[in-house]
């Protein structure tokens, strides 16, 4: 990949630092990314029969881009939270093409005055000129755009109460059924069964860790794994080139104000005043620049690294050398886990395990403090530990296990106990108390509940919810495995609802309520049109970032 590009790629580097100094100087936008999946050809697919074309296909993708800037106040290339929910461009873009088609099928239409009301919401405390000049024209796009984007909002939400118009049939009593249901606490208590109580009656011996690491080779299997030297070119070392090009900005406070504006006053919970929170902001600005530099920096070497022939992975040795870098070189890592010296950026592992002694380069790697510049080292196949090598580890999976099963054994003994106790009339706490066990009392707990307070780490709370609503109240569930050993519970009561709460809560649930309801009914709408081929999406596009 990197080598069949080597003779031409100078270009296409500084070309890249170009794009991303001028997404700076806008703010970090992401239109210079904004294109179709298959740019410079026509097929973006079907939609209702016809070819999508690329006016749509844009159109469709600036009305993602937007969404996400107005909802999170960031573009998806740059925002975390994108990267951690895993949020595709390509995905939105098409169910954006597929939804506007189906506006027009439906003749949706939207007033001007509508248009106007939800661009006062959105923007809020800013004016829209303001909005205009320093985000949408700096980022490349139009105040067309903009309406359109405003446009598809408020004709989506008109889809909605159009298609979803069953769901506002729920009755206020239907909803007091369904809040009461929901916000009912159960009182409970439990006897767990761990495995840390049991480890120390555990018997170890040679040979029954011996047959155990014989029943369980699968466990120890080491995956593929690889080895990579590298080229660090850290953040830090450009902060001085950061001062400088910081010193240019003359309108910096502008910038800071409108970014702290626009992310909100919550977003920086941590700063005590707007003036540390800008300071903040203005840190990110700095180290952006900084890895700004970095990148130009790695271009550059990686370029002359390309230009080395014949290509070896020992050139990066030699032209470090040569330039007072140093190389260090990662300890083995597999695909799964990455390597273990530094947290890797998200392509790091992909392109490592892509190298090859015949292509032993990938393209630079930009993280969040630095940019590497990798080449291959060495690749190890699968294969499983030896025992002698990872005794005290398969010692200590021994012993768990045993456990484990010594809990069990213990918590079904007790469950037996308690059926034949309390059909004899004793009580869960005489039981208790014969067994030599100790219940402990839950903090209450209902449908809606997020938390277990004290207890996550003892027992999962969507688990503990679906055996304590089965279970009839002043009965107990029988024995349950969990993985630490397992519990049994007991139900005492369910706790009156708070009927001023209700009273107070019902209107907006209710609302809320019917809203779920209606999306639930848009959706299996919309998934429908997916599955009747109303939209075709070209192979592999929806992979594609």
């Amino acid at each position: 990949m990197f080598g069949t590009i080597r003779r031409h790629q100078t270009w296409l580097w500084w070309a890249i630092i170009v794009i991303i100094v001028i997404s700076f100087v806008v703010f970090f936008s992401p239109y210079s990314k904004m294109s179709g999946p298959t740019r410079g050809r026509a097929d973006y697919g079907m939609v209702n029969g016809h070819p999508i074309s690329e006016e749509e296909f844009l159109a469709a993708q600036r009305d993602v881009y937007l969404r996400y800037f107005v909802t999170h106040g960031d573009w998806p290339d740059r925002d975390a939270e994108a990267k951690r929910t895993s949020f595709n461009v390509n995905r939105e873009t098409y169910n954006q093409v597929l939804l506007n088609e189906k506006m027009k099928d439906l003749n949706i239409q939207v007033s001007s005055e509508a248009v106007a009301r939800l661009a006062a919401e959105v923007l809020r405390s800013s004016s829209y000129e303001t909005f205009l000049e320093r985000v949408l024209r700096p980022a490349g796009f139009r105040e067309s755009d903009f309406a359109r984007f405003i446009r598809h909002e408020l004709g989506i939400q008109q889809m909605i109460s159009v298609l979803g118009l069953s769901g506002q049939l729920i009755t206020p009593h239907e909803g007091e059924t369904l809040y009461r249901r929901e916000q009912q606490e159960m009182a409970t208590e439990a006897v767990f069964f761990t495995s840390s109580n049991h480890l120390a009656s555990v018997v170890v011996t040679p040979e029954a860790v011996g047959r155990f690491y014989t029943n369980q080779m699968p466990r120890y299997r080491l995956p593929d794994r690889v080895q990579v030297r590298y080229v660090k070119f850290a953040m830090t070392n450009f902060f001085v080139e950061a001062d400088v090009e910081m010193a240019k900005l003359t309108n910096l406070n502008e910038r800071l104000e409108y970014i702290y504006q626009k992310r909100g006053t919550n977003y920086y919970r941590e700063a005590k005043s707007p003036e540390e929170a800008k300071e903040k902001i203005k840190v990110e600005m700095h180290n952006e620049l900084a890895l700004l530099g970095a990148r130009k920096a790695a271009a550059v070497f990686a370029t002359e690294l390309s230009d080395l022939s014949p290509q070896r992975a020992d050139n990066l040795d030699k032209l470090a050398a040569q330039k007072k870098l140093e190389v260090k070189v990662t300890a083995p890592f597999d695909i799964q886990d990455g390597p273990v010296e530094f947290l890797s950026p998200p392509n790091f592992t992909k392109a490592a395990f892509s190298l090859t002694e015949q292509e032993p380069f990938a393209n630079p790697i930009a993280g969040e403090d630095g940019v590497y510049v990798i080449a291959f080292q060495k690749k190890i196949p699968s294969e499983i530990q030896p025992l002698d090598k990872i005794r005290e580890q398969v010692t200590a999976d021994y012993r768990f296990v045993q456990a484990i099963q010594l809990a069990r054994q213990a918590g079904t003994n007790f469950s037996t106990a308690l059926t034949a106790g309390l059909a004899a009339g004793k009580t869960f706490a005489a039981v208790c108390e014969e067994a030599k066990v100790k219940p402990v009392t839950l903090p209450s707990f209902s449908l809606a509940s997020r938390t277990l307070p004290g207890f996550e780490e003892r027992i999962n709370l969507s688990f503990l919810k679906e055996i304590a609503f089965k279970t009839p109240v002043g009965k107990t569930s029988g024995f349950v495995p969990t993985s630490e050993g397992g519990m049994v519970l007991h139900v005492m009561s369910q706790l009156p609802v708070d009927e001023s709460r209700l009273k107070a809560d019902l209107p907006n649930y209710l609302r809320s309520v019917r809203q779920s309801r209606q999306l639930e009914i848009f959706n299996d709408w919309f998934r429908k049109q997916m599955e009747l081929g109303y939209l075709q999406i070209p192979r592999g596009q929806v992979s594609q970032q």
